[in-house]
């Protein structure tokens, strides 16, 4: 049997997170909901307790930023950064804009942090798994390619960056920002949002989340989504500041033979991760806490049963790991927040 699954369009905001009381309470007149198809996935921003024209201004400066980054930062449609990936290939240096300048230094870090696990040079490892595109077939990369790429090693650390000049000592890296952008554009968004005068707002994209204020009385309160089943595996309270991330081998997959391939690749074997069905961190308020989020999850989720040693070299206490066999890991710090429902599984707390 052969599927593939790209759930970005199909309603990825509910991928790696269910923001349960985000449409439940929509019908409340001080609750204002806009939702776009942005990065691939589905992006849902909520604005409580302004006035209407307020709340639709902040949102739609939002949705215009997210569109910009999206057209800027494509990995495979043209777009400043594809230029860059052309230049390093023909082995020559490349200036680019302050913005990307700062988000290729800022990846270098988050990646040297994780032993490379979080690798944003290996877009031609994910080229040829197929998962350059909104829909892929299930089919297998070529063997010969892929132990071409595995063989060159691309990693952030072959980059230059030196201003705006960027430049790679090894022509095989290619950017792909894919790990990065989502949880850039969440500090943007909030950053906006704070510009326009907005106190209260949910910003969801395709399961990374950040919260601004709360909602009403009480802090805005999620869904954490079980990766094999449609429905929520726990909730919690997320308060100001406070950015989620999740990393699942749902979100972007193909199945062939009975066996599942996700979009998480391994680079040290150019072969999709299956030691965990889904890692999800949380990161409490800190400077670019939205980034932190989209990146973290990767190395964790890739080092299986290592994935503790992983959250702690991002200073991140609060995650939540779900094996592939399906048990339940998480952090003493998240679990104090956790709600499960009636019949879960045995929850295993680890310090």
């Amino acid at each position: 049997m052969r599927r593939w699954h790209a759930l970005g369009r199909l309603g990825a905001a509910w991928v790696a997170l269910w923001c349960v009381v985000l449409l439940g309470a929509c019908t409340q007149p001080q609750l204002f909901h806009q939702e776009a198809y942005v990065f691939g996935t589905r992006v849902d921003l909520t604005v409580y307790g302004e006035p209407h024209e307020a709340a639709a201004e902040a949102m739609g400066a939002v949705l215009q930023e997210f569109d910009r980054l999206h057209r800027a930062y494509h990995a495979w449609q043209p777009s400043e950064l594809t230029a860059l990936n052309e230049a390093i290939a023909r082995s020559e240096a490349a200036t680019v804009s302050d913005e990307l300048a700062a988000m290729l230094t800022d990846a270098q870090r988050l990646s040297a942090a994780g032993d490379g696990l979080f690798n944003p040079a290996m877009g031609a490892l994910i080229g040829l798994w197929g998962f350059h595109g909104d829909e892929f077939a299930p089919r297998l990369p070529d063997a010969a390619a892929l132990g071409t790429v595995l063989e060159a090693r691309p990693r952030m650390s072959d980059l230059v960056i030196t201003g705006n000049r960027v430049e790679s000592r090894n022509p095989v890296v290619q950017l792909d920002l894919g790990g990065y952008a989502k949880g850039y554009a969440l500090d943007r968004a909030v950053a906006i949002l704070r510009d326009k005068g907005i106190d209260n707002a949910l910003v969801n994209i395709g399961g990374n989340v950040m919260a601004l204020g709360k909602k009403g009385d009480a802090p805005w309160r999620l869904g954490l989504q079980h990766p094999r089943e449609p429905q929520p595996l726990a909730t919690l309270p997320l308060y100001d500041g406070e950015a989620i991330g999740t990393s699942g081998d749902y979100q972007r997959y193909f199945e062939l033979e009975g066996r599942r391939y996700s979009h998480l690749l391994d680079p040290r074997t150019g072969m999709p991760a299956t030691g965990s069905q889904s890692l999800t961190v949380l990161v409490t308020p800190r400077e670019d806490a939205g980034t932190l989020s989209d990146a973290a999850s990767k190395p964790a989720f890739i080092a299986g049963d290592d994935w503790r040693e992983y959250t702690r070299r991002y200073d991140i206490d609060h995650a939540l790991r779900v094996t592939a066999d399906g048990r339940i890991e998480v952090t003493r710090a998240l679990r104090a927040r956790l709600q499960f429902p009636s019949g879960t599984p045995e929850v295993t707390v680890v310090d």
